[in-house]
């Protein structure tokens, strides 16, 4: 049975990555940071209780920020692969928390990739890189495309891919690196572009919410589905050489575009609902994103399996379920 030892598996990624490396056979180990509040709602489905017999989900606490805890862990489960996912990934969050952003994901990989080669621990690394670095490189972007960083997230993920570029060549490592472009899913946080957007339609078709405050409308980005992207994630560790790979569907769109969408499968005219808030700004915008996964279709065999419009109607079907589940248990005013 192989071991995985995934860093952040309560997002996004890392509870779809979960659900797959379970459904193929995996002991899963995920890394949670210690709270006074649970955050593994992603994981309510696949969750095991420890007294199983078949206990193979199994949740540790451990940090990015403590090196000592991740060389402790990596001891201990003696992972056949690891998945770094953990970070601070809102981009325009990092310009309000560039040391803590620097920390999480430029020392944090830094941290990992030091406990792997020092305790000689013969694992294959996943590093999840991001189409934020390419910044102001213009369309398509691909493997060979120059960093052009507009952030402090996505200079920390410069540091972090060429770090790991640097280790694989210096020590032999077997790092793979997914450049991956924006990927979306019910499951995506709340304050990422897409779920504010069909969350708050949901929201307001049912009288909750009148209002949803935007920043740069006109923005472009190469939008898929998470679940087909973590499937590339495992894909890239189980070549014969590690490579870096860009992960996208190869088409841009608006964020007008995910309103029209997202607000068109409700019949509701977004235009009278939302309003321009330049807080949502950042001080250097990223206009175009749209990559070019040539290099994963031909040596991975990956393909995109979710197209723009369906992947944000099951965004926004899904956010109306949840408003039409929390109102039939609302108790009656008074």
């Amino acid at each position: 049975m192989k071991r995985a030892l995934i860093t952040g598996i309560t997002g996004q990624d890392g509870s779809y990555l979960a659900e797959l490396l379970l459904a193929k056979g995996y002991e899963v180990h995920g890394l949670v940071r210690r709270s006074s509040s649970f955050n593994t709602e992603r994981l309510d489905g696949i969750y095991q209780d420890p007294h199983a017999p078949d206990y193979r989900l199994r949740l540790v606490y451990g940090d990015l920020e403590d090196g000592s805890s991740l060389a402790n862990l990596i001891k201990r489960i003696q992972p056949d692969e690891i998945y770094n996912l953990g970070a601070q990934s809102h981009v325009r969050v990092s310009f309000d928390m560039p040391e803590y952003t620097a920390s999480t994901v430029a020392i944090g990989t830094l941290r990992l990739l030091e406990a792997i080669r020092e305790l000689g621990i013969p694992c294959r690394l996943y590093q999840a890189s991001s189409s934020e670095m390419f910044g102001g490189a213009p369309p398509p972007q691909s493997e060979r495309t120059l960093f052009m960083p507009r952030s402090p997230y996505a200079c920390a993920k410069v540091f972090a891919h060429q770090l790991c570029q640097n280790y694989r060549e210096a020590y032999g490592m077997f790092i793979a690196c997914g450049i991956l472009f924006n990927h979306e899913s019910p499951r995506r946080g709340i304050p990422f572009v897409t779920r504010k957007i069909t969350r708050a339609a949901a929201r307001i078709k049912h009288g909750l919410e009148r209002k949803l405050y935007m920043g740069n409308l006109d923005a472009r980005r190469d939008w898929g589905f998470a679940r087909d992207y973590v499937e590339a994630m495992w894909l890239m560790l189980q070549q014969d050489a590690p490579d870096d790979y860009v992960i996208a569907t190869g088409e841009s769109h608006t964020v007008r575009e995910v309103l029209d969408v997202a607000f068109g499968a409700l019949d509701l005219p977004w235009e009278r609902h939302v309003e321009l808030d330049a807080r949502y700004l950042r001080p250097t915008e990223v206009d175009h994103l749209r990559g070019d996964a040539s290099r994963a279709r031909d040596k991975l065999g990956w393909k995109p399996t979710v197209a723009f419009a369906e992947l944000i109607t099951m965004m926004v079907r899904a956010d109306e379920e949840d408003v039409r589940s929390s109102l039939a248990g609302r108790a009656p005013s008074t």
